[in-house]
């Protein structure tokens, strides 16, 4: 079967994969040959017309039309059925709030993570449990990679050239997740925002690796919560010194035994909030550089040795999921790249109707 390239055909005497390679349409990984029939099944989900764009994408705003991104979506090994989210996940990432320009040119590590809600995540088989930041499942895998090429093949942020992240991390092959709602004992994320659990969403926040959280001990949620601040609250990460946006993801039996105790998400993002943060004079390495005055910090914020300066301005600002197995007293805190990106969180449907006014047009900024 012949494979569709730049409007020409290949011959069936050439090996697709070494020539998608040394066409450089790859993340590093073999692709799956774009045939036309497979390209057309995906633009059929999309909703037909080939030559629609979608969006543009940075840096070099390449116009993203159906049947390129149907194109990138069979190369990464996607189903159809993942279309909807596919193209969700872009519109967040395109959206002005999110900055995907910087996003994509910084020297940070930061990549897009793609958290998935609502029914649309079961009904395609996304995994939100054991190991979900891992291997192993196709729809995770693959549709965070369909993301990744697009923002490779048509915003074209190639490594060294518009890409200028330092040393980058594993989440620039893919980083796409569901939220265990099945087995959380709280309300869904995109329930928290307002929408309905009938509804699906996508959330997309700039972010860093995980950060493992390990409490085997406590069984009480101040115990548990106090590790998280521990955890958030360095002076390495970017949001240390820059503010912004962060996620907490509460692994299963964590967020049973917070939910014992009668705490809900609002209790969890507020502690947290009230109670991690670091002292100025560590902020400012003890004035040995010099005096230190971050003007990333808000007017209000003392800068006196012993403040306590937190890493998250607003406690609205902490993005709560509920992921992973059933054993293991493990959660993990996933820092922003900064105040320079707003998460996004879209409806994959676009016809959704939403409950805020605020949110009518089918984009919430955080």
């Amino acid at each position: 079967m012949n494979a569709i390239v730049e409007d020409d055909v290949v011959g069936t005497d050439v090996d697709l994969v070494e020539y998608y390679y040394e066409k450089g349409f790859s993340d590093g990984l073999p692709v799956v040959p774009p045939t036309p029939e497979k390209i057309e099944a995906v633009i059929r989900e999309l909703g037909g017309d080939p030559d629609y764009v979608e969006c543009k994408v940075a840096p070099r705003w390449g116009e993203l039309t159906r049947e390129v991104l149907a194109i990138n979506m069979v190369m990464a090994g996607c189903k159809p059925a993942y279309a909807p989210i596919v193209r969700a996940a872009m519109l967040a990432l395109t959206d002005s709030a999110f900055n995907l320009n910087g996003v994509q040119a910084t020297t940070h590590v930061a990549s897009p993570l793609i958290v998935v809600n609502g029914p649309i995540a079961a009904e395609v088989g996304m995994n939100g449990g054991a190991n979900a930041f891992g291997s192993g499942n196709r729809a995770n895998a693959t549709i965070g990679r369909a993301i990744r090429l697009i923002m490779l093949n048509v915003g074209g942020a190639w490594p060294g050239d518009l890409d200028k992240s330092t040393l980058g991390h594993p989440g620039k092959y893919t980083y796409c997740v569901a939220e265990n709602e099945a087995q959380s004992p709280l309300a869904p994320y995109h329930v928290e925002h307002g929408y309905r659990a009938g509804e699906s969403t996508v959330f997309a926040l700039a972010a860093e690796a995980p950060h493992s959280v390990t409490n085997h001990v406590s069984n009480d949620p101040e115990g548990i919560l106090d590790t998280i601040c521990s955890v958030m609250s360095t002076i390495g990460s970017n949001t240390a010194v820059l503010g912004g946006h962060m996620a907490v993801v509460l692994g299963l039996e964590h967020a049973r035994t917070i939910a014992q105790h009668g705490w809900n998400r609002s209790d969890v993002r507020n502690y947290i909030f009230m109670n991690h943060g670091n002292r100025f004079i560590d902020l400012a390495y003890g004035h040995r550089y010099g005096k230190v005055y971050n003007r990333n910090l808000p007017k209000w914020y003392k800068r006196e040795d012993h403040t306590r300066i937190p890493i998250i301005h607003d406690p609205d600002h902490i993005h709560l999921f509920v992921m992973g197995g059933e054993a293991g007293r493990f959660s993990a805190v996933i820092p922003g790249w900064g105040h320079m990106s707003t998460p996004v969180l879209k409806p994959i449907d676009a016809t959704a109707a939403h409950e805020e006014p605020d949110c009518s047009s089918g984009t919430c900024s955080l």
